[in-house]
């Protein structure tokens, strides 16, 4: 049942390239609305909660592209590093990565933080953390005029080994600011990530330092926007946190909009499918990009991912992103190939057929072009948008030219290589890791996705497709279905056999990472802590997660150590239980569940499936001409409910594609089912 009305219910507002959406669970079901980007972001924010008519008190759950933007863009603050002596070059340096190994003339992006503001500072610890060099805070002191001088806006502070002693940093800090002016922020690696790696525990808080005075920039004015609503922000690792906590780490919301998504996704299967273990792979297909991820029952989740090249090793989920979205521009190379994206026509001017000044075509004009969308049920023709399915018509054309081909043979193109694109996202977190995508159900959504899935469905043999009631806006709800979490670690890097005798290293770790934990999520509630082992074979640079029971026993210890055989077995497809054993880190998750929120149920249905009928239209599906397609309102599709492809179906916030030879069915709630 939903809430109460003396609570009002959260509404979940994710911003996205194009559109921002806005999901609200009501007495009367889910009400939804999309609005168009805008920038500042806050004011398309503004706009929507004013269309939703919600109460002034209603909390707010937020996924912001905020971060990623700022990244991407490279619009972030002046940020300097203050590192030991000695280091000041580890960003530059990096992992000696080469993306392209023959190309001879490689570049890259230039590092976040320039050489003349990496300043190094005279100061020493050993691996284990013991005082080598005291630092030299006469140093510090003449560093910290420097920053005041060349008007830096923020400051990572990152010393060797400080994951096993933060005292140089947490001094260095301190010292850093009496001399800098209030607004300068400064990130210390110690407090954000205390493991090991230096490349990449320099490189995430760098970015953290460079993202932070623009993301709590906006979070603030979100925050004043908002006024008397209560705000929790969707994390990279899936789950929501307060604000407070977000503006000194906004690095943790590098894949805010995404992970809501994956979480909504999740959700969504585990009722459709009636399991609390379902296994899907998830297509989020919106206006720039399409994100992908697969479900083995739980949100995947990372720490080893990147963004705009960067190495952010912070907990994410495991989400693989490629340029290919309803805005993705095609055009035709030098070679004469045909190429879409990763450029996107975003939401201005957008694609040629909103009218808003677009002049090449997009995957979205494909679409229109070959039938497949209709301009007056698009945002259920209640849009602001002036569609010009003739301007799209002529945009297809010229391309066409340029091939030799016909518009609808262009789109058709632009719509295989878009697929391609996705195919080959979806093969990488399946197929290249060991796992059948025939074993999996292809969950569609994004504005863009579920005109998609079928055809990818087909490519990577999978029979089922589950569309979710508002896929358009599936990332907004599943900022209401995300509990609030915390995850923290700590560096171990000791063998697992000395270990097993003596646990108390790991109950230190455990019992610091708790403390940490209990401490951001006290306004929350108290948090489930559940703990984790990085664990790998002596003479490894890569880890493999198990779980550990806390408290920590030598039983319990091995225990870890048998399931990190297995897994890395069925991982690496081999494994060896006689060789030594290395603890990397321990990571602890603290989770607050939050209320589920209700989704539709009704049932079965005794109207008939004509009244949902919009009509027959020729849509195009291959080269070889048209053919009679029926059109169905999706509002007057309800439990029981089957038909036949060819078939489009039409909602506010996107269409649905059934192809020939492939037939829909919606159950009880409210979920299309498209299937071989």
């Amino acid at each position: 049942m939903p809430p109460p009305s003396s609570s009002p219910p959260p509404i979940g507002i994710d911003v996205g390239g194009t559109f921002t959406d806005f999901v609200v669970v009501t007495a009367d079901g889910l009400r939804v609305h999309k609005a168009s980007t805008t920038d500042p972001q806050q004011k398309a924010v503004g706009t929507g909660l004013s269309s939703l008519d919600a109460p002034s008190t209603a909390p707010v759950v937020h996924g912001t592209t905020t971060a990623t933007n700022v990244l991407l863009e490279r619009r972030g603050a002046r940020t300097a590093l203050v590192t030991t002596k000695g280091f000041a070059d580890v960003l530059a340096i990096g992992r000696q990565a080469r993306p392209a190994l023959y190309d001879l003339q490689p570049s890259r992006p230039p590092p976040l933080v320039p050489a003349k503001h990496r300043y190094e500072v005279p100061e020493r610890l050993s691996a284990d953390g013991e005082v080598l060099t005291p630092l030299n805070e006469d140093a510090v002191r003449r560093v910290g005029q420097h920053l005041a001088e060349e008007d830096v806006k923020s400051v990572a502070v990152v010393f060797l080994f400080s994951y096993q002693n933060p005292t140089h940093e947490a001094r260095a800090a301190a010292i850093l600011r009496d001399a800098l002016p209030n607004e300068v922020s400064i990130t210390r690696s110690s407090a954000l990530l205390p493991e090991y790696r230096e490349y990449e525990r320099t490189a995430t808080t760098i970015v953290n330092a460079y993202v932070r005075p623009p993301v709590a920039h906006y979070l603030r004015r979100l925050d004043d926007a908002l006024a008397k609503r209560s705000v929790r922000v969707m994390q990279s690792n899936g789950g929501t946190i307060g604000l407070a906590h977000v503006v000194e780490q906004p690095a943790r919301l590098a894949l805010s909009g995404p992970a809501g998504g994956v979480v909504g996704a999740l959700g969504v299967a585990q009722r459709a499918m009636d399991t609390d273990a379902p296994r899907i792979m998830t297509l989020d297909m919106g206006g720039t990009s399409a994100d992908v991820a697969l479900c083995n029952g739980a949100v995947p989740r990372t720490t080893e991912h990147a963004i705009a090249d960067l190495p952010l090793r912070l907990p994410a989920t495991d989400i693989h992103t490629v340029g290919a979205g309803g805005g993705s521009i095609a055009h035709v190379d030098a070679g004469g190939s045909l190429r879409v994206g990763p450029e996107s026509a975003g939401a201005e001017p957008g694609p040629v057929c909103y009218g808003r000044g677009g002049t090449t075509p997009t995957v979205t004009d494909a679409h229109l072009v070959l039938g497949r969308l209709k301009a007056e049920h698009v945002l259920g023709g209640e849009g602001d948008l002036d569609m010009a399915p003739a301007a799209a018509y002529e945009a297809m054309a010229d391309l066409g030219t340029d091939m030799g081909r016909s518009p609808e043979d262009t789109a058709l193109g632009i719509l295989r290589v878009a697929n391609t694109t996705m195919e080959r996202a979806l093969r990488r977190v399946s197929v290249e890791r060991g796992h059948d995508p025939r074993d999996y159900t292809l969950v569609a959504f994004g504005g863009a996705g579920p005109l998609h899935a079928t055809a990818l469905a087909e490519a990577l043999g999978m029979r089922r497709v589950l569309v979710p009631p508002t896929p358009g806006v599936l990332s907004a709800l599943g900022l209401l279905m995300a509990d609030v979490v915390y995850d923290a670690s700590r560096a171990v890097l000791r063998r697992a056999a000395p270990l097993r005798d003596d646990p108390s290293p790991l109950r230190t770790a455990a019992d610091a990472v708790a403390s940490e934990v209990r401490a951001v999520l006290t306004d929350h509630g108290a948090p489930d802590l559940q703990f984790e082992l990085d664990l790998r074979y002596a003479g490894q640079s890569y880890e493999v997660r198990v779980p550990v029971a806390s408290p920590i026993t030598r039983a319990r210890v091995d225990e870890a150590v048998r399931t990190f055989h297995g897994r890395h077995r069925g991982r690496y497809g081999h494994a060896d239980p006689d060789a030594p054993v290395e603890v990397v880190a321990l990571r602890g998750r603290g989770t607050v569940a939050v209320p589920t929120p209700p989704l539709p149920h009704e049932p079965e249905t005794e109207a008939p499936l004509d009244d949902a009928v919009l009509g027959t239209r020729p849509v195009w599906f291959a080269p070889d001409g048209p053919i009679p397609t029926t059109a169905y309102a999706r509002s007057a599709l309800h439990h029981g409910h089957t038909l036949e492809g060819p078939a489009v179906l039409h909602q506010y916030d996107t269409t649905l594609v059934v192809p020939p030879d492939w037939q829909a069915h919606v159950d009880a709630g409210q979920n299309v089912w498209i299937e071989r």
